[in-house]
Protein backbone atom coordinates (compact mmCIF):
# COMPACT_ATOMS: atom_id res chain seq x y z
CA UNK A 1 0.00 0.00 0.00
CA UNK A 2 2.83 2.61 0.76
CA UNK A 3 4.85 1.30 -2.00
CA UNK A 4 2.20 2.06 -4.46
CA UNK A 5 1.37 5.45 -3.03
CA UNK A 6 5.16 6.60 -3.02
CA UNK A 7 4.95 5.36 -6.27
CA UNK A 8 2.13 7.63 -7.70
CA UNK A 9 3.56 10.18 -5.58
CA UNK A 10 6.65 10.24 -7.49
CA UNK A 11 5.33 9.71 -10.79
CA UNK A 12 3.09 12.97 -9.73
CA UNK A 13 6.53 14.95 -8.99
CA UNK A 14 8.00 14.00 -11.98
CA UNK A 15 5.35 14.85 -14.36
CA UNK A 16 5.20 18.46 -12.46
CA UNK A 17 8.64 19.14 -12.90
CA UNK A 18 8.52 20.90 -16.16
CA UNK A 19 6.39 23.06 -15.11
CA UNK A 20 7.58 24.32 -11.87
CA UNK A 21 11.49 24.38 -13.54
CA UNK A 22 9.61 26.47 -16.79
CA UNK A 23 10.34 30.03 -16.01
CA UNK A 24 8.38 33.20 -16.91
CA UNK A 25 8.61 34.90 -20.19
CA UNK A 26 9.16 38.50 -20.36
CA UNK A 27 9.72 41.45 -22.68
CA UNK A 28 12.45 44.20 -22.34
CA UNK A 29 10.77 47.79 -22.33
CA UNK A 30 13.84 49.42 -23.40
CA UNK A 31 17.72 49.27 -24.29
CA UNK A 32 18.63 48.32 -20.33
CA UNK A 33 21.42 46.95 -18.85
CA UNK A 34 21.13 42.86 -17.46
CA UNK A 35 23.70 43.90 -14.23
CA UNK A 36 25.13 41.36 -11.69
CA UNK A 37 23.06 41.87 -8.98
CA UNK A 38 19.92 43.48 -7.78
CA UNK A 39 20.98 47.14 -8.15
CA UNK A 40 22.39 49.73 -11.09
CA UNK A 41 25.44 49.92 -8.67
CA UNK A 42 26.67 46.32 -9.39
CA UNK A 43 28.72 45.90 -12.84
CA UNK A 44 26.90 45.70 -16.21
CA UNK A 45 26.90 42.29 -17.60
CA UNK A 46 25.38 42.84 -20.88
CA UNK A 47 22.58 45.30 -22.60
CA UNK A 48 19.17 43.56 -23.63
CA UNK A 49 17.86 45.44 -26.60
CA UNK A 50 14.17 46.63 -26.66
CA UNK A 51 12.06 44.27 -27.40
CA UNK A 52 13.93 40.91 -27.04
CA UNK A 53 12.64 38.08 -24.59
CA UNK A 54 14.25 37.32 -21.62
CA UNK A 55 13.60 34.18 -18.61
CA UNK A 56 11.89 35.19 -15.62
CA UNK A 57 13.62 32.82 -12.80
CA UNK A 58 12.55 34.77 -9.66
CA UNK A 59 12.57 38.23 -8.19
CA UNK A 60 13.08 39.84 -4.93
CA UNK A 61 10.05 39.75 -2.58
CA UNK A 62 11.30 43.43 -1.24
CA UNK A 63 11.69 45.35 -4.82
CA UNK A 64 10.66 44.73 -8.25
CA UNK A 65 14.60 43.22 -9.18
CA UNK A 66 14.37 40.05 -10.97
CA UNK A 67 16.93 37.10 -11.85
CA UNK A 68 16.99 36.82 -15.96
CA UNK A 69 18.18 34.91 -18.38
CA UNK A 70 19.41 36.82 -21.86
CA UNK A 71 20.80 34.37 -24.60
CA UNK A 72 22.76 32.15 -22.15
CA UNK A 73 23.93 35.15 -19.72
CA UNK A 74 22.30 35.48 -16.19
CA UNK A 75 22.13 38.70 -14.50
CA UNK A 76 19.48 41.03 -12.64
CA UNK A 77 17.14 43.83 -14.44
CA UNK A 78 14.87 45.88 -12.69
CA UNK A 79 11.25 44.81 -12.75
CA UNK A 80 10.41 48.84 -14.65
CA UNK A 81 11.76 47.78 -17.74
CA UNK A 82 10.84 44.17 -18.02
CA UNK A 83 6.82 43.02 -19.10
CA UNK A 84 5.34 40.12 -19.25
CA UNK A 85 1.83 38.77 -20.75
CA UNK A 86 -0.79 38.60 -18.19
CA UNK A 87 -4.59 38.17 -19.07
CA UNK A 88 -4.12 38.81 -22.50
CA UNK A 89 -1.99 42.60 -21.61
CA UNK A 90 1.19 43.28 -20.87
CA UNK A 91 2.23 44.41 -17.25
CA UNK A 92 5.42 45.52 -15.51
CA UNK A 93 6.71 42.89 -13.21
CA UNK A 94 5.56 43.86 -9.76
CA UNK A 95 4.89 41.71 -6.60
CA UNK A 96 1.32 41.40 -7.09
CA UNK A 97 1.71 39.76 -9.99
CA UNK A 98 4.60 36.94 -8.90
CA UNK A 99 2.04 34.38 -7.79
CA UNK A 100 -0.69 34.62 -11.24
CA UNK A 101 2.57 34.33 -13.45
CA UNK A 102 4.09 31.59 -11.29
CA UNK A 103 7.27 33.57 -10.63
CA UNK A 104 9.08 31.83 -7.45
CA UNK A 105 10.44 35.16 -4.50
CA UNK A 106 14.06 34.71 -4.71
CA UNK A 107 16.83 35.89 -2.66
CA UNK A 108 20.40 37.44 -3.71
CA UNK A 109 23.40 35.44 -2.36
CA UNK A 110 26.39 37.40 -3.52
CA UNK A 111 29.20 34.44 -3.37
CA UNK A 112 26.77 32.28 -4.92
CA UNK A 113 25.80 33.60 -7.73
CA UNK A 114 29.34 35.34 -8.54
CA UNK A 115 30.70 32.04 -8.38
CA UNK A 116 28.27 29.93 -10.35
CA UNK A 117 28.03 32.72 -13.21
CA UNK A 118 30.83 35.67 -12.88
CA UNK A 119 33.81 33.31 -12.52
CA UNK A 120 35.72 34.29 -15.90
CA UNK A 121 34.55 37.88 -15.53
CA UNK A 122 36.82 40.86 -15.41
CA UNK A 123 35.15 41.82 -12.73
CA UNK A 124 34.73 39.14 -10.41
CA UNK A 125 38.14 39.66 -9.37
CA UNK A 126 36.67 42.87 -7.77
CA UNK A 127 34.36 41.09 -5.97
CA UNK A 128 35.52 41.73 -2.52
CA UNK A 129 34.17 45.17 -2.99
CA UNK A 130 30.76 44.60 -4.76
CA UNK A 131 30.36 41.98 -1.90
CA UNK A 132 29.40 44.76 0.50
CA UNK A 133 25.91 45.51 0.88
CA UNK A 134 25.69 48.85 1.82
CA UNK A 135 25.17 49.75 -1.92
CA UNK A 136 22.67 47.47 -2.31
CA UNK A 137 20.86 48.53 1.49
CA UNK A 138 21.02 52.49 -0.69
CA UNK A 139 19.62 51.33 -3.52
CA UNK A 140 17.23 49.21 -1.23
CA UNK A 141 16.20 52.14 0.47
CA UNK A 142 16.36 54.25 -2.49
CA UNK A 143 13.62 51.84 -4.27
CA UNK A 144 11.62 52.32 -0.98
CA UNK A 145 11.48 55.98 -0.67
CA UNK A 146 10.71 56.18 -4.88
CA UNK A 147 7.92 53.38 -3.82
CA UNK A 148 6.61 56.34 -1.20
CA UNK A 149 7.15 59.06 -3.05
CA UNK A 150 4.87 57.05 -5.64
CA UNK A 151 1.98 55.85 -3.09
CA UNK A 152 2.01 59.53 -1.66
CA UNK A 153 1.56 60.67 -5.32
CA UNK A 154 -1.80 58.72 -6.02
CA UNK A 155 -2.53 59.19 -2.73
CA UNK A 156 -2.71 63.06 -3.12
CA UNK A 157 -3.81 62.55 -6.65
CA UNK A 158 -6.99 60.96 -5.48
CA UNK A 159 -7.72 63.33 -2.67
CA UNK A 160 -7.63 66.06 -5.17
CA UNK A 161 -9.86 63.72 -7.12
CA UNK A 162 -12.11 64.48 -4.51
CA UNK A 163 -11.90 67.38 -3.38
CA UNK A 164 -12.60 67.95 -6.98
CA UNK A 165 -15.60 65.78 -6.92
CA UNK A 166 -17.24 67.82 -3.33
CA UNK A 167 -16.22 71.13 -5.32
CA UNK A 168 -18.23 70.22 -8.25
CA UNK A 169 -20.90 68.75 -5.99
CA UNK A 170 -21.08 72.27 -3.96
CA UNK A 171 -21.26 74.19 -7.36
CA UNK A 172 -24.01 72.23 -8.64
CA UNK A 173 -25.87 72.70 -4.89
CA UNK A 174 -25.10 76.29 -4.91
CA UNK A 175 -26.76 76.03 -8.68
CA UNK A 176 -29.92 74.61 -7.51
CA UNK A 177 -30.07 77.10 -4.42
CA UNK A 178 -30.10 79.98 -6.70
CA UNK A 179 -32.52 78.24 -9.37
CA UNK A 180 -34.90 77.97 -6.38
CA UNK A 181 -34.44 81.56 -5.40
CA UNK A 182 -34.88 82.73 -8.59
CA UNK A 183 -38.25 80.65 -9.14
CA UNK A 184 -39.05 82.10 -6.06
CA UNK A 185 -38.64 85.71 -7.03
CA UNK A 186 -40.66 84.78 -9.56
CA UNK A 187 -43.31 83.33 -8.06
CA UNK A 188 -43.38 86.06 -5.89
CA UNK A 189 -43.54 88.53 -8.57
CA UNK A 190 -46.18 87.03 -10.32
CA UNK A 191 -48.62 87.08 -7.21
CA UNK A 192 -47.59 90.62 -7.29
CA UNK A 193 -48.66 91.11 -10.07
CA UNK A 194 -51.88 89.44 -10.11
CA UNK A 195 -52.61 91.42 -7.19
CA UNK A 196 -51.93 94.69 -8.48
CA UNK A 197 -54.44 93.70 -11.68
CA UNK A 198 -57.29 92.60 -8.82
CA UNK A 199 -57.03 96.20 -7.34
CA UNK A 200 -56.86 97.89 -10.27
CA UNK A 201 -59.86 95.74 -11.83
CA UNK A 202 -61.34 96.54 -8.46
CA UNK A 203 -61.28 100.20 -8.78
CA UNK A 204 -62.63 100.13 -11.94
CA UNK A 205 -65.55 98.46 -11.81
CA UNK A 206 -66.20 101.01 -8.54
CA UNK A 207 -65.41 104.04 -10.74
CA UNK A 208 -67.92 102.61 -13.65
CA UNK A 209 -70.72 101.63 -10.68
CA UNK A 210 -70.13 105.24 -9.45
CA UNK A 211 -70.38 106.98 -13.05
CA UNK A 212 -73.57 105.12 -13.64
CA UNK A 213 -74.80 106.08 -9.95
CA UNK A 214 -73.78 109.76 -10.46
CA UNK A 215 -75.83 109.83 -14.21
CA UNK A 216 -78.80 108.65 -12.89
CA UNK A 217 -78.93 111.63 -9.63
CA UNK A 218 -77.54 114.04 -12.21
CA UNK A 219 -80.50 113.15 -14.01
CA UNK A 220 -82.89 114.14 -11.75
CA UNK A 221 -81.39 116.87 -10.68
CA UNK A 222 -81.32 118.66 -13.60
CA UNK A 223 -84.78 117.76 -14.79
CA UNK A 224 -85.45 119.69 -11.09
CA UNK A 225 -83.47 122.47 -11.54
CA UNK A 226 -84.87 122.77 -14.86
CA UNK A 227 -88.41 122.82 -13.99
CA UNK A 228 -87.54 125.53 -11.14
CA UNK A 229 -86.29 127.50 -13.54
CA UNK A 230 -89.62 127.70 -15.77
CA UNK A 231 -91.86 128.75 -12.44
CA UNK A 232 -89.22 131.51 -11.85
CA UNK A 233 -89.58 132.69 -15.35
CA UNK A 234 -93.56 132.49 -15.00
CA UNK A 235 -93.31 134.38 -11.90
CA UNK A 236 -91.14 136.61 -13.25
CA UNK A 237 -93.57 137.52 -15.83
CA UNK A 238 -96.39 137.58 -13.91
CA UNK A 239 -98.23 135.14 -15.82
CA UNK A 240 -98.31 132.48 -12.92
CA UNK A 241 -101.73 131.51 -12.29
CA UNK A 242 -104.01 129.92 -9.36
CA UNK A 243 -105.84 127.00 -11.19
CA UNK A 244 -108.79 126.67 -9.29
CA UNK A 245 -109.82 122.67 -8.38
CA UNK A 246 -112.59 122.51 -11.28
CA UNK A 247 -116.24 120.72 -11.04
CA UNK A 248 -118.26 118.90 -13.16
CA UNK A 249 -120.14 121.76 -15.44
CA UNK A 250 -117.73 124.39 -14.54
CA UNK A 251 -117.44 127.13 -17.02
CA UNK A 252 -114.31 128.62 -15.93
CA UNK A 253 -112.88 125.49 -16.15
CA UNK A 254 -114.34 124.54 -19.33
CA UNK A 255 -112.84 127.58 -20.36
CA UNK A 256 -109.28 127.20 -19.14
Amino acid sequence: MNKAFLRVAAICALSLMPFVAEAAEGFATANVNMRSGPSTRYPAVTIIPVGESVEIHGCLADRPWCDVSFYGGRGWVAGQYVQVLYRSNRVYVEPEYYRPLGIPTVVFEFDRYWDRYYRGRDFYRDRDRWRSGSDWAEERDWQWRREEERRESQRRQAAERREWEREQDRREWERQQARERQEARERQQWQRERERERREWRDRRRDDEAREGGSAENYQGARKEERARQLRELRRDGEVRTIPKCVLNDFACEND
